[in-house]
């Protein structure tokens, strides 16, 4: 009886506790502060001492310090004192700007009721603020938006007030001004944080139902899931399951998220923590899941965040083949850590066992490959990345067949067509570069689609591109011609006919499968002569001369050869009838003859690393 009564005791303090509980995001595009800013809020709030304090403080990771970006999204919970007396609870969760971590946005808006939209008072709205807060506006969250950056001399913000109100509407009062370097306007953000961010709605005594919107790996505690709690109350030592696998634990350990994980006794609804299980496996846990109690649980699981498709496809390989057991090791714990991060076995005749994975983008590909170099010691290899393609048999057109890998493109005199997705993409620029920037988009196989002026002094371009075309270098090459000012944004609209060939490069007539890639037909002869050229700088010379060729079926499109190394046999007749010279030569071109056709070309590992690195 006493159990119960405390149950309900306890029950009804979550009920009371969820009125003074604040769920929020902060949304951005890349290099807007929200980093900075959240650094403020832990300060204000005192959830960090001073002396512990750093720049990016919820960025953990060496990579996002060095590149001043957020890669993964970060939960952690403040307390505030409201000046009417009442104590809040704030669960902050800080998200990425780039585009290719959109994945982890949309975890994060799923867990939250409001967001902050922050906006640079010296570059105004840029493409990723109009696409996370459509993302924010699709799940009915509350946005405050806020001026960050004020402090700047080239600070526009009447402009930017403009702007938004253009965008989201709302009154120009209810937008916020601040500056995350000096602290100004944090009490504002705090102040509008619990006017106008409803509070969560749940009810405690219903059957417990939790979002899983994150996990991390411990070497020494197995895998800790983040979650939020939609309805219900855990309690430590219940037993739990998790809906979408259909197994059950025990809660040995559940808590809320400062800056080092507290243990807690007792959750409630609308709260955010963590649960360890014991689990070792990572695939025992899927980001999106519902925990439920197995005892009594919910009538059904949580519909959460979209699953997002990876985009981009390239092969890793480890240099050393007895690395290939740790590689999956390796990318099994990054799939904790992103779950936009998928991968398959593959065999490469050139490089022996590693993995063909998925991607969101080229970014999203780099962050991969340095991640398991700092984190797991792993040094690999990484073919050319190359996007998801359809193809269609002849003797049945209907039906498509997903080519992820140059090697499943089936042969040209069975397949009847082949179609490449396409993007629809926003270009926000200054009019100056206009030019320059509609002739980037045509060369990469672009369609104009709308030219808006959003003010004066920003244009915002609506294009219509293959994805294969901006996963190289072209985002590197918009900020080049735009001088850093143009912000891109896209997504995925479908897929459309393309003429494209399956390029391969042979040695001596071999054909090296780590070189082969999928391109369009008009730009296979360029890139084939790039890797040709390249090549020939890289592979050492041999007593036999090398031929290099990039070919599409049959016909070769590009050829480089390599002279092979001649000794001097002659260098010892001294003297004597000529005769004895071209005997030692004619020697020496047969051994040479017999060389060319029983020797086979050696593909150092630095060669592959260099011709395959993504500039």
């Amino acid at each position: 009886m006493n159990l119960i009564l405390e149950l309900e005791l306890i029950i009804g303090i979550f009920a009371l506790e969820m009125n003074h509980f604040r769920n929020f995001c902060i949304i951005a595009h890349i290099d807007h502060g929200k980093s900075t800013l959240a650094d403020r809020l832990l300060e204000h709030t005192q959830t960090i001492s001073e002396r512990d304090m750093q720049s990016q403080a919820l960025d953990n990771m060496d990579l996002e310090r060095e590149r001043g970006i957020t890669i993964k999204s970060h939960a952690i919970q403040m307390n505030y004192h409201h000046t009417d007396g009442e104590d809040y609870t704030f669960n902050l969760i800080d998200t990425p700007g780039h585009v290719d971590f959109s994945y982890e946005v949309s975890r994060s808006i799923a867990a939250c009721e409001g967001a902050l939209l922050i906006v640079d008072a010296t570059q105004g709205i840029q493409a990723q603020t109009i696409s996370n807060l459509y993302l924010a506006i699709e799940h009915d969250l509350e946005i405050i938006p806020v001026i960050n950056k004020i402090d700047m001399e080239s600070a526009m913000i009447e402009e930017v007030k403009d702007q938004i109100i253009d965008l989201i509407g709302g009154a120009r009062e209810e937008i916020v001004l601040a500056s995350g370097k000096t602290g100004q306007g944090i009490e504002d953000i705090m102040e509008a944080i619990v006017t106008r961010i409803p509070a969560p709605e749940g009810d405690p005594k219903a059957p417990l139902q939790a979002l899983i919107f994150d996990s991390t790996f411990n070497a020494y505690r197995g895998v800790i899931a983040y979650f939020r709690i939609l309805n219900g109350t855990m309690r430590k030592g219940d037993q739990v399951r998790f809906v979408n696998t259909g197994n059950e634990y025990f809660a040995d350990e559940i808590g809320i998220l400062k800056m080092d994980n507290v243990p807690q006794k007792v959750l409630g609804a609308g709260n955010v923590g963590y649960i360890i299980t014991g689990i070792k496996e990572s695939k025992e846990i899927k980001v999106g899941d519902t925990v439920t109690l197995a005892k009594n649980p919910c009538e059904e699981a949580i519909q959460g965040f979209e699953d997002v498709k990876p985009m981009v496809f390239a092969g890793i390989f480890p240099i050393d083949n007895d690395d290939y057991e740790d590689l999956r090791d390796s990318l099994e714990k990054l799939q904790l850590n992103d779950a936009s991060l998928v991968y398959e076995p593959e065999t490469s005749i050139a490089l022996g066992f590693g993995f063909r994975c998925g991607f969101l983008g080229m970014l999203h590909l780099e962050i991969i490959q340095e991640r398991l170099w700092r984190e797991f010691n792993m040094n690999v290899i990484t073919t050319v990345p190359n996007v998801s393609y359809r193809a269609y048999l002849k003797k049945n057109p209907n039906d498509a067949i997903v080519v992820n890998n140059p090697q499943d493109l089936p042969e040209p005199t069975i397949l009847d067509r082949v179609e490449e997705p396409y993007i629809s993409s926003q270009i926000i620029c200054k009019p100056e570069y206009v030019g320059s920037i509609m002739s980037l988009c045509i060369d990469k196989r672009g369609e104009i689609k709308n030219q808006v002026y959003l003010t004066e002094t920003r244009v915002e371009l609506t294009f219509d591109l293959p994805l294969a075309e901006i996963v190289f270098d072209f985002y590197d090459k918009l900020k080049s011609i735009s001088r850093g000012y143009a912000s891109f944004d896209y997504e995925i609209v479908g897929y459309r006919p393309s003429t494209l060939v399956k390029m391969e490069i042979k040695l001596n007539g071999d054909t090296v499968d780590a070189f082969s890639s999928l391109i369009h037909k008009d730009k296979a002869q360029q890139f084939g002569r790039r890797i040709c050229v390249k090549l020939k700088d890289l592979l050492p010379r041999q007593q036999f001369k090398i031929a290099i060729q990039a070919a599409v079926g049959a016909k070769v499109i590009a050829r480089e050869t390599i002279s092979a190394l001649r000794k001097d046999v002659t260098a010892k007749c001294y003297g004597g009838d000529i005769t004895r010279k071209r005997k030692l030569l004619e020697k020496q071109k047969a051994g040479k003859k017999k060389m060319r056709q029983i020797g086979s070309v050696e593909v150092p590992q630095k060669a592959f690393l260099e011709v395959l690195k993504l500039d």
